[in-house]
């Protein structure tokens, strides 16, 4: 995800911002830029495509001066990554200058407006909008133009400003994380605290709908209105590693709880004016498909599962999931009316790129499911839905999975509605639940302190069982994954369906099985299937919806889980798998980040 740092003080800005950048490289990145305010005109501008290295190259023979300046390394959503679509955006005259984290959904309506009032763009990027309307709205005080443009601009955001005539940084936030550093006759802002800690350990965090006015010797903080409000000071007490955390324990754990800011970015931009349908770019014809198929590996894999679900019941096409490691080796049956999704947060899984290339071979149309750009898969795949989840660093996916299967959700929706199979009233549904899943994927977060006790009651268990019914037996497979992978407790998935057709042999007072239960058409089912597993005397651990008052008869544990469109409840109820795994493996004291025997990217066979 995007960098922010932002300098106003005594030191050389460039310096700073430059430093500041280096420490958030970890957060991944495709281009960086640098601007500062010195004694001229302008500002000063220095980007790059390419690591911050090229970037430092420029500046040795472009330095920048002055005490004020911004700068950004850019993860890219809007655009490709090059010189001109790297932060930060300037005015034609260069006077005004914003650097930006997130997504502007309604950026294009915004373009064409301004356009249409004589606003010349250079970028493909959605920040510029942010800069031309900040100066359609500037007449020679910078505090109400930045409060009047962000009214007009819906979507999840952090942004900073700097003008050439106000020796002042201004800094907003609505959902991207931002925040200041308080210094001595100096202050900073980043959207992440390694970039403030040679300077500073005294900071606020901003909350959304915050506005900070940072002078070189005092902060203001205004809500968008402009009234003000106040903001606890924090002392940082980590160290430059645990600052990369952002004070969790693991990678792992920062990453479950990225996830709904994720869900923001996955969906940012792509839901319709309409709140009917979906707009995804892609170049796909899709009036010659007649059947799909989805293949990957590990968690991609069961991602694809619930794809499976998802397009076979909103846009009635045949579609199977394949595992990648077998695809090719059994000469599968396509033509130029099949598509071919693949699925990589890498993008160089190998087995899934050689699954592609078959699928090409064969002459099907094909569309990758990625997290990162410029990957072996994206440049050889006919098209491309990003999935903006960020550089996720603990090896066992988290927020890659949940920004999967929102991009699924995405797919199926687009599909349908392409194909007109599904109606109006469906598709707006769908969508007002997708448009939840941030809030209530931080509700399912406040469960954590529960799943932590009944992970430290059954962390010496041997075995577990996973079971899950319809779209959320993938759940129940991913859930059984996660804890394979970082505790090394043996655990098996099963669909819900199918315990008495011999699984239910394995039933005993020691075995905990982990049954989803939230609401859906085979509820009923799904309870039975439990009393018959209670009646072997296993101890059953239910995920449950917090209206469902008689799940406790049939329970040993209940974790509750927000309820949702049943289509849309994958992505809120594998918090709770992931939180269980992720507690359980801690008791241990086993390595959650680097499991043994893993890898985050598999490139060999």
């Amino acid at each position: 995800m995007c960098g922010i740092v932002g300098y106003i003080g005594h030191r050389s800005a460039a310096d700073v911002v430059v430093d500041g950048l280096t420490r958030l490289e970890y957060r991944g990145y495709d281009s960086a830029g640098i601007v500062t305010a010195d004694k001229q005109a302008h500002l000063e501008v220095v980007k790059r495509a390419g690591k911050l290295s090229i970037l430092k190259e420029a500046l040795k023979t472009n330095p920048l001066n002055g005490n004020i300046g911004i700068g950004h390394t850019r993860w890219a959503t809007h655009g490709k990554p090059n010189d001109i679509n790297s932060h930060p955006h300037l005015t034609e005259d260069s006077k005004l200058a914003v650097i930006h984290n997130g997504i502007i959904e309604n950026y294009m309506s915004l373009k064409e407006s301004l356009i249409s009032k004589g606003h010349v763009f250079v970028s493909d990027t959605d920040t510029e909008v942010i800069v031309h309307l900040i100066e359609e709205y500037y007449e020679g005080r910078i505090v109400p133009a930045v409060q009047r443009a962000l009214k007009d601009v819906v979507g999840a955001y952090a942004i900073v400003v700097s003008h050439i005539d106000h020796d002042i940084l201004i800094a907003a936030r609505a959902t991207s994380p931002m925040v200041i550093g308080i210094g001595e006759d100096e202050n900073f802002v980043a959207s992440d605290v390694p970039a403030l800690l040679p300077y500073t350990k005294e900071v606020i965090f901003l909350q959304d709908g915050d506005m900070a006015l940072i002078e070189k010797d005092r902060i203001g903080l205004r809500d968008f209105d402009g009234n003000e409000i106040e903001r606890e000071i924090s002392t940082i007490q980590w160290d430059a590693e645990a600052a990369e955390k952002a004070g969790f324990e693991h990678y792992m754990l920062k990453e479950i709880y990225e996830q709904p800011t994720v869900l923001q970015n996955t969906f940012g931009g792509r839901f319709a004016p309409n709140g009917m349908d979906v707009e995804l770019g892609l170049g796909l014809d899709v009036h010659k498909i007649n059947r799909i198929v989805i293949t990957a590996a590990g968690t991609a894999y069961y991602s694809g599962a619930v794809g499976e679900y998802l397009i076979e019941q909103l846009a009635l096409l045949p579609t199977e999931i394949e595992l990648a490691s077998e695809f090719r080796y059994r000469k599968p049956i396509l033509s130029e009316h099949t598509l071919c999704i693949v699925v990589s947060q890498s993008g160089e899984t190998i087995d899934t790129l050689e699954a592609l290339r078959e699928a090409k071979r064969k002459g099907a149309q094909t569309l990758a499911i990625l997290n990162v750009k410029g990957s072996s898969i994206s440049r050889e795949v006919d098209d491309v839905l990003y999935i903006h989840a960020g550089p996720e660093i603990g090896v066992a996916s988290t927020k890659a999975y949940i920004a999967m299967l929102a991009a699924f959700e995405l797919i199926a929706i687009w599909l349908g509605r392409a194909r007109g199979v599904l109606n109006n009233m469906e598709a707006s549904r769908l969508i007002q639940s997708l448009r939840s899943t941030p809030g209530l994927v931080e509700l399912a977060l406040e469960e954590r302190e529960h799943i932590a006790q009944i992970a430290e009651a059954f962390k010496d268990k041997d075995d577990y069982l996973f079971l899950g019914r319809g779209i959320n037996f993938p759940t129940a497979l991913e859930g059984a994954l996660k804890l394979k992978e970082i505790s090394y407790i043996h655990a098996e998935a099963y669909a819900t369906g199918e315990m008495k057709h011999g699984p239910i042999a394995l039933i005993d007072e020691n075995m905990p099985i982990v049954a989803i239960a939230t609401d859906s058409e085979l509820y009923k089912k799904t309870i039975s299937n439990i009393q018959e597993v209670k009646a072997r005397d296993g101890i059953i651990i239910s995920l449950a919806n917090p209206e469902d008052c008689e799940i406790e008869k049939h329970s040993d544990f209940v974790i509750r889980a927000p309820k949702t469109h049943e289509l849309v409840s994958p992505i809120v109820n594998v918090v709770a798998m992931q939180l269980l795994a992720y507690e359980t493996a801690h008791r241990l004291g086993l390595d959650v980040d680097q499991p043994r025997n893993l890898a985050k990217s598999v490139t060999v066979e």
